[in-house]
């Protein structure tokens, strides 16, 4: 952490921001990437910004309306500024990112271990004129129509703790053992088909994955069973097409209530689970 004169202090960030324009949350040479922007921000309002930790690394295209990231900032440029480091931040940043709030918080909350879950949401139209212009930035248009009872009913097999292998972009040394909460779908006023999703915490690709396997149930060309039959894959299922990046949205960050509950569940996430 920083010292700051007298030691650095950490900061909660709660933020929105539209993925189209930005080659993902992380940090890439010679790409625009919303760390990058976010982190020169911070060092030109704070003089250094250490530790910079997002709770869901959104990939290129995805959006977010609930994104949460945790900072050390100087001690005393934050006492000094903090209280309209909101607004500040509102003048430093692209149009495409907003910090809807600033708050320090102890220094044993981690924005990524500390997190309880995530939620998203994807949305889709199966509208035979596609998305309508204003929302069409962060929609599908589906060129066959959904049956909404068919994507509830293949949601429910895919609840519970499960390896999701077949759902994920494999990496070395991390687990695919997943626990899915809730998924359900509904239609809004608009006639958008939304999918909502919350689990502990999601591998690469794995919204997006189930997604794709969804829709194929959805517009008849596979059986409600399917998504979930997949489940006894040991490996990523080829046959499951990834739904593209501009329907996707992180939408909540849920953490423990209470401060003193900050370590311990980060203690407990960083254990990799056993398959």
């Amino acid at each position: 952490m920083p010292d700051g004169g007298v030691r650095g202090s950490r900061v909660r960030l709660d933020l929105s921001y539209d993925g189209t324009e930005y080659a993902g949350w992380a940090a890439q040479p010679g790409r625009r990437t919303v760390a990058g922007e976010l982190d020169t921000a911070l060092v030109r309002l704070f003089g250094e910004a250490i530790g910079l930790t997002v709770a869901g690394r959104t990939d290129a295209g995805v959006h977010a309306t609930g994104q949460v990231c945790h900072v050390d900032l100087p001690a005393a440029r934050w006492a000094e500024i903090g209280a309209t480091a909101v607004r500040r931040l509102a003048g430093l940043l692209p149009p495409d990112i907003r910090v809807r709030s600033a708050a320090p918080v102890p220094d044993t909350f981690d924005a990524r271990f500390s997190a309880l879950s995530r939620r998203y949401e994807y949305r889709v139209t199966d509208a035979p004129w596609g998305a309508e212009p204003l929302v069409a930035r962060y929609t599908l248009a589906w060129p066959r129509k959904l049956d909404l009872a068919a994507l509830r009913d293949a949601s429910t097999g895919l609840l519970g703790e499960h390896d999701f292998a077949a759902y994920c972009r494999r990496k070395d040394f991390a687990t695919t053992i997943r626990a899915v909460r809730s998924f359900a779908w509904h239609r809004d006023g608009c006639g958008i088909l939304v999918a909502s999703v919350e689990a502990d915490a999601f591998c690469q690709g794995m919204v997006r994955s189930l997604v794709g396997a969804l829709l194929a149930v959805g517009d008849g060309r596979r059986p409600a069973s399917w998504p979930a039959a997949l489940l006894e894959r040991s490996g990523r299922a080829s046959e499951v097409t990834v739904a593209p990046a501009h329907g996707l949205t992180l939408v909540e960050v849920r953490y423990p209530d209470d401060p003193a509950e900050y370590a311990p569940r980060a203690e407990l996430t960083r254990n990799r689970r056993a398959p």
